[in-house]
C-alpha cells in the first residue's frame, strides 16, 4: 500500500483544442496540507475534480486512496470532504436540517464538532440556507465537510470573495482540523497570502503545468529578492544566474532569484552592482516571477 493518500501520474487533460492539464506528477502524503496555487484559470479547479472522480483521465493515471475515484466513487468519496468554490447547498433547508440531513449519510459524524464549528461561525440552526449571506453559505458549506472528519480535505477556493473576517474564521477551521487529527488536506487558492499561513507543500500551476512543487520552507530557503544599484543608469539590467524576474530602472533592479544571496555577491560584484537590499520574497512573488519564466520563449527575463 501506498504512503500517499493522492498519487497522480502524467495527467492530460484537454478540452477540445484547449488544453487544461498537461503533464501532471503530484503525490499528496498523509497529514500534509498542500496549497495548489494559481491565477483564475490555471487548472486548479480541473484537477480537483480529476482527484473527485468527476473527470477521467485522458492519459495518465489518479489514485487516491491507493483506488482509482471514477471506478470505485462510493469507496473514495466517503473519505473525501469537498468545499466547492460555487458552495452549492439546497436553498430551501434550514441549517439545522441540512446538519441532520447530512449526518444521515456519515456513521462517523461528530455531533460535538459540529456544533463546535456552528459555534465558531455563529450560525443559527433555524435559518434558511437561502437567508445565508456569502460568508455564511462558506461557513456552513466547511461545516458538513469537516463534521465526518474525512481523511482527506479538498477546499477549492475556500475564501473567494469573502471578508477579511470569515476568511480567518475559515482558515482557523482548516489550521484546527490539520492540528486535532493530522488530516490530509489540498487547498486550492490564488491567494497565495493565505497558502503561506497554511500550507506544508506548495504546488504552483501555470497554464495547466506544473512551474514548482516543494516544500514552503525549501521554497522560501532557495529565492531571495535583490535590490541592486550600478554606478550608471541602465536600459536594460545586467544577466545574473537563477534570476526570474527583474523590475525597475534605470539604475536600481530588483531581482527575484533561485539562488541565495552567497550565491549571487560575485556576480553582483562583476557587472559593479551593488545590493543595498535584499529579503525572502513573499509566495505571490516568486510565484509571477516563475510564471513569467514559465511563459517566455527565452526562459527567465534575466537568465542568462
Amino acid at each position: 500500500m501506498s504512503a500517499n493518500v493522492v498519487e497522480i501520474q502524467g495527467l492530460d487533460r484537454r478540452f477540445g483544442k484547449r488544453t487544461a492539464l498537461e503533464g501532471i506528477d503530484l503525490a499528496v502524503h498523509k497529514g500534509v496540507v498542500l496549497g495548489l496555487v494559481g491565477a483564475n484559470g490555471a487548472g486548479k479547479t480541473t484537477l480537483i475534480k480529476h482527484i473527485l472522480g468527476l473527470l477521467k483521465a485522458q492519459t495518465g493515471t489518479v489514485r487516491v486512496f491507493g483506488l482509482d475515484p471514477v471506478r470505485h466513487p462510493a469507496e473514495v468519496l466517503g473519505r473525501i470532504g469537498y468545499l466547492s468554490e460555487n458552495r452549492e447547498l439546497p436553498e430551501w433547508m434550514r441549517v439545522g436540517e441540512l446538519l441532520r440531513y447530512t449526518q444521515a449519510f456519515y456513521p462517523a459524524w461528530d455531533t460535538h464538532y459540529a456544533q463546535d464549528l456552528l459555534t465558531l461561525f455563529e450560525l443559527n440552526r433555524g435559518q434558511k440556507i437561502k437567508t445565508l449571506s456569502r460568508g455564511q453559505r462558506a461557513q456552513t458549506a466547511l461545516l458538513i465537510a469537516l463534521a465526518y472528519r474525512p481523511d482527506l480535505l479538498l477546499l477549492d477556493e475556500p475564501s473567494s470573495g469573502l471578508d477579511p473576517v470569515v476568511r480567518r474564521d475559515i482558515l482557523s477551521a482548516i489550521i484546527r482540523t490539520v492540528a486535532d487529527e493530522g488530516r490530509t488536506v489540498v487547498f486550492s487558492s490564488h491567494l497565495l497570502d493565505e497558502v503561506e499561513r497554511v500550507a506544508d507543500v506548495v504546488v504552483m500551476i501555470h497554464e495547466g503545468r506544473t512551474v514548482l512543487k516543494d516544500s514552503l520552507d525549501a521554497i522560501k530557503a532557495t529565492h531571495i529578492r535583490l535590490t541592486v544599484r550600478f554606478p550608471q543608469p541602465l536600459t536594460s539590467p545586467p544577466s545574473l544566474p537563477g534570476v526570474l524576474s527583474c523590475t525597475g530602472g534605470p539604475q536600481e533592479w530588483t531581482y527575484v532569484c533561485h539562488n541565495g544571496l552567497k550565491d549571487l555577491q560575485q556576480e553582483v560584484d562583476a557587472v559593479h552592482g551593488l545590493v543595498v537590499d535584499s529579503a525572502v520574497p513573499t509566495l505571490d512573488e516568486i510565484f509571477v516571477s516563475r510564471a513569467k519564466g514559465h511563459t517566455s520563449p527565452e526562459g527567465s527575463l534575466c537568465d542568462r
